[in-house]
């Protein structure tokens, strides 16, 4: 009688310690995540270089074991975190789906033929939204497992940089939706033939010009990483860029969804615009690097 008291006490307590463990596994998450930010702030580490790095890992592997354990917590917290916000995005995809679908006049254009089509456009569309969202944890996340590494002062710039990374995804994105997918549609669906376009080839398309759009934008910021970091000079990617803005065209040519000159002439000049100001951002990282390394 009385184990089966028991067993009934658990089954009816069971709702409230599952809430009690998550609270509990948030909170103490939130905890180390906040000690963790804390730590950016600390003491720099001590420097050493490339080569010096490489050879204690390969004399200490059980040291390169615990920066692939680091890491694994980190990728997972950032996974978590994109679970959550792809859940909560499901709420909001049925909008997201009916303002994606008006450079085609609404959803009444498309039209599902497959019987898990609509369920799989659904997903990737709440997955790139989910993704939107979690994007500034995630670059967190990789910024703390980064963080041993580096200066305090480079800790406190990627810490500044989270916004502006989000906001340039974002732009990116923007721009694919408002300037380049509405002209490359128009010759899509009116080439030749008039085409009624299915959700499961529509929204793919679209939403992956605007993922890779939003990476195309982060280019400049990472032109003023590579060079605050020293792996290459600031003159150097202003001489070389010819090379560059040929470089720019095969990408633009890759990414384009069609084969006229005008849509790939839209993608094309902001890449190469994007290129230019990465080279501006260069000389001011530059010039930064090369005081640091004269008070040095």
């Amino acid at each position: 009688m009385r184990n089966r008291l028991r067993l009934l006490w658990r089954f009816i307590t069971a709702p409230f310690r599952l809430i009690f463990w998550i609270v509990r596994t948030l909170l103490g998450w939130l905890g180390t995540l906040l000690g963790e930010i804390k730590g950016l702030f600390a003491e720099d580490p001590e420097d050493s270089d490339v080569v010096e790095a490489l050879t204690k890992a390969v004399q200490d592997p059980g040291g390169l074991l615990d920066h692939l354990n680091d890491l694994r917590k980190h990728l997972f917290r950032g996974l978590v975190v994109l679970a959550i916000t792809t859940t909560i995005s499901f709420a909001f995809a049925e909008d997201i789906l009916d303002f994606l679908a008006r450079p085609v006049n609404g959803l009444d254009r498309l039209e599902a033929i497959g019987v898990t089509e609509s369920v799989g456009v659904f997903m990737r569309v709440s997955l790139l939204t989910g993704f939107t969202a979690a994007l500034p944890y995630i670059v967190l996340e990789m910024l703390l497992f980064a963080a041993p590494g580096l200066k305090r002062k480079e800790r406190f710039t990627g810490l500044v940089a989270i916004p502006l990374i989000t906001v340039l995804f974002l732009g990116g994105m923007a721009f694919a939706y408002f300037v380049v997918l509405g002209p490359a549609l128009n010759f899509l669906l009116n080439f030749i033939f008039n085409t009624t376009p299915r959700p499961s080839e529509y929204y793919p398309f679209v939403t992956g010009m605007m993922f890779w759009f939003g990476i195309a934008f982060e280019f400049p910021l990472v032109i003023y990483v590579v060079v605050a970091m020293g792996l290459v000079r600031a003159n150097v990617l202003l001489e070389q860029s010819r090379l560059a803005v040929v470089i720019m065209a095969v990408l633009a040519a890759a990414i384009t969804p069609t084969v006229d000159p005008i849509n790939m002439l839209l993608v094309w000049g902001p890449l190469v615009g994007l290129y230019f100001l990465g080279v501006g951002l260069a000389f001011i990282a530059q010039r930064g690097r090369d005081r640091r390394l004269k008070a040095a």
